[in-house]
C-alpha cells in the first residue's frame, strides 16, 4: 500500500470528504454555471475592440446611462439619438429612439421575454442580448426572437435640444 492509499477512506475519498459535500458542491457549481452564462457578454461577436463612443452607423451601444449624456431626471440630449437608430439608458431602464429624422420615441429597457436589460439599437432593431429578442424602433413590436408582446412605450418630449422621458 502506498502513502497515499492509507489516507484514503474504504471507497476511496479523502477523509473529511462526505458524500453530502461532494453532491453539494456538483449541484451549486451545476446551477451557477447556467446562470454565468446568461451574465456573460452582451455583444454578437461584432464588437471592435475600439468600441468606446462610437455614434456612426445609427446605432448605439452603452450600457452606461452616465456615458450618453443622460441626467437622473430622465433627460437626454437629442444629439446622442441617431436617426434610424437609439440610446439605451440603462439605468434608467429606458431605450430612446429616433426612427426617422425628428421623430424621437421611447420605450421601456426590460425586455419582455424574461426581463432583461435590452443592450443596444442596430440596423433598425432594440436588440436583447439574452436570448436574441428584437423590437422595432418604430413601435416596439416584436421583430424576431422568443419575445412575443412589444416594449411598453414611454411619453417622450423634446425641448431645447433635449428629450425628457417621463
Amino acid at each position: 500500500m502506498t502513502a497515499h492509499e492509507d489516507e484514503r477512506d474504504t471507497d476511496g475519498r479523502a477523509p473529511g470528504v462526505s458524500r453530502r459535500t461532494m453532491l453539494r458542491g456538483v449541484t451549486v457549481g451545476g446551477l451557477a454555471l447556467p446562470v454565468l452564462a446568461a451574465c456573460g457578454s452582451s455583444s454578437s461577436g461584432s464588437e471592435s475592440p475600439s468600441s468606446g463612443d462610437s455614434s456612426s452607423s445609427g446605432s448605439t451601444g452603452g450600457s452606461s446611462g452616465g456615458s450618453s449624456g443622460s441626467s437622473a431626471s430622465g433627460t437626454i440630449p437629442t444629439k446622442d439619438v441617431p436617426v434610424g437608430g437609439g440610446t439605451v439608458i440603462a439605468d434608467q431602464k429606458v431605450v430612446v429612439v429616433q426612427p426617422t429624422k425628428g421623430d424621437f420615441k421611447a420605450y421601456t429597457a426590460i425586455c419582455t421575454h424574461q426581463g432583461c436589460t435590452v443592450g443596444q439599437v442596430e440596423g433598425g432593431d432594440i436588440v436583447c442580448p439574452c436570448h436574441g429578442s428584437r423590437f422595432s424602433i418604430k413601435d416596439g413590436a416584436p421583430v424576431s426572437g422568443p419575445a412575443q408582446a412589444p416594449l411598453a412605450a414611454k411619453k417622450v418630449s423634446v425641448s431645447g435640444g433635449e428629450i425628457t422621458v417621463a
